[in-house]
């Protein structure tokens, strides 16, 4: 346990005298700390070595942080493994600021103790086959004391944070691309503003339906399947199949919660009674696993096990007790409703939901019957088409193709009750989580809670590499909308379309996408 006078309040008092202890950069023990920062940020931040980082961090870690609070060691960890380690495919990175850092030894009775060790830090984002691009910049302050020969941190505070600035131009207007349309004319009053936009940002097609009073009002597409060089781009159309990756999810999650309201499967049954994994049939957790936890996200299980060292499947915390997004889960969830009906889950979702609601245009993989020339390619951000490929089985967590039309058709359903039982609407509205998360997740769909004019959401994103897909719902005004996009530059038209559609409503919840 901590005793004596608070470290914040020693550091306060050090930080705001003359430098008199202040340790020289070229000393034994400036380059020591300068190893023990280097271990929690480049082993631990950046190549997200956990256990190398649990070595050096104290049990009684405090961690202030101006934008997130405070947190203890359990809660730090925790965030750095969900937070900073679960996205590879857009991975948080920390550099230090050069000639930034600074040490101040502290002593008792003539013998060191301790350290306060400070400096700054940028903060960047690595994705593959792209430049690394900074995002932001901060200020921290650390506290090392000396237990038993062993530096350990036990005080953090991390300040100041602000985006990025002119430091890095070219890296800061790579970010600024991606994110910020720069367009200042409204888009819907003249359809060539549009197609400038799409041209300025090297997006070939964009669709988007729009639902007002609980109908699917409007399917608008702009653009073309592909970016060609001479005159012969085929225009989107209405029939086009975008891949829409993650926005797979909420399709399986609703063929679940229609075979639950028929009685043919139970929310809160151990999966394992379906169907075992031959890597999980060990753990003593896999019998505390439910359905109800892969719809929300509390498996316990990695996003996918070959992003994981020994790529393989196991469980990182007991099930139910944790928020982290799991392509795992919903993959466990598909092979034991495929071995349970004896068909797989596109039979499944074919029987459930595209044949009732028409969506004539809709499949997990593709299949001998789709014509290539109708797929909108995926684009790079320099609008270079990229590749098709045609995935021939189904995945419970991606790869769906489908239409503007046709997931407009769904997410109606899903507004106007999805067919199911009241109560069973109401818990896949309704937040699974612990209360103690930072995030809020139904049963299928991530929750945004406090918007504009009384308003929530219920929504979910889909972005591969060359696709940018997002659909959500207003349930209290019984509006919503789907944009899809053919390239990786897609979400930089996110926010414009949105706020130009919902005004406040969809500002305030940009806002809280962006937190």
């Amino acid at each position: 346990m901590k005793t004596g006078l608070p470290l914040l309040s020693i550091i306060l008092a050090i930080l705001t005298q003359p430098v008199y202890g202040k340790v020289d950069n070229n000393s034994a023990l400036f380059l020591t700390m300068k190893k023990m920062d280097t271990t929690l940020f480049e082993q631990g931040f950046n190549q997200c070595d956990l256990i190398a980082l649990d070595k050096i961090i104290h049990r009684d870690l405090d961690f202030y942080h101006d934008k997130g609070g405070m947190q203890n060691k359990q809660q730090f960890m925790a965030a750095i493994k969900n937070n900073i380690c679960s996205t590879p495919d857009s991975k948080p990175i920390r550099k230090l600021v050069k000639d930034s850092l600074e040490l101040y030894q502290l002593d008792k009775n003539g013998r060191l103790y301790g350290v306060i060790q400070q400096g700054i830090h940028e903060f960047h984002i690595k994705e593959p086959n792209k430049a690394l691009y900074i995002t932001g910049i901060a200020k921290f302050t650390h506290t090392w004391i000396l237990e038993n020969e062993q530096w350990r941190l036990i005080e953090s505070l991390s300040y100041e944070h602000r985006p990025a600035k002119a430091s890095s131009v070219q890296l800061s207007s790579e970010k600024d691309k991606k994110f910020n349309a720069h367009f200042k004319e409204p888009l819907f009053n003249k359809e060539s503003r549009i197609n400038q936009l799409l041209t300025q940002h090297n997006i070939p097609s964009l669709g988007i339906g729009y639902i007002n009073n609980g109908e699917l009002q409007q399917v608008r597409l702009f653009g073309n399947k592909k970016i060609t060089s001479d005159k012969s781009a085929q225009p989107i159309t209405k029939n086009s199949l975008y891949k829409v990756a993650s926005l797979t999810k909420p399709i399986t999650a609703l063929v679940a919660l229609k075979l639950i309201n028929n009685n043919k499967w139970q929310l809160d049954k151990p999966i394992k009674d379906y169907y075992e994994d031959p890597e999980l049939a060990d753990s003593p957790a896999l019998a505390l696993l439910t359905t109800r936890h892969i719809l929300s996200h509390q498996t316990g299980l990695p996003n996918w096990r070959h992003l994981t060292k020994d790529k393989k499947l196991k469980f990182e915390f007991i099930p139910g007790t944790k928020f982290q997004y799991s392509g795992e889960g919903f993959e466990y969830l598909r092979k034991a409703l495929e071995k349970t009906f004896a068909k797989d889950l596109d039979a499944l979702a074919s029987e459930l939901i595209f044949e009732p609601l028409n969506m004539k245009n809709t499949h997990f993989y593709w299949k001998d019957s789709l014509d290539k020339n109708n797929y909108a390619l995926e684009h790079d951000e320099n609008g270079v088409a990229i590749d098709l490929i045609k995935h021939s089985n189904a995945n419970a967590a991606a790869n769906l193709l489908t239409t503007i039309e046709d997931y407009g058709k769904f997410m109606v359903h899903v507004l106007n009750g999805a067919g199911l039982k009241k109560q069973l609407y109401q818990d896949m509205l309704s937040n699974q989580l612990n209360k103690d998360e930072t995030t809020e997740f139904g049963l299928g769909w991530k929750l945004f809670s406090d918007l504009a004019d009384e308003e929530y959401a219920i929504q979910h994103t889909g972005g591969d590499y060359g696709l940018k897909s997002i659909a959500f719902l207003l349930p209290n005004s019984k509006r919503g909308l789907v944009i899809f996009c053919n390239s990786e530059n897609g979400m930089v038209v996110w926010s414009k379309i949105i706020e130009e559609y919902f005004g406040e409503v969809g500002k305030s919840l940009i806002n809280a996408n962006l937190k």
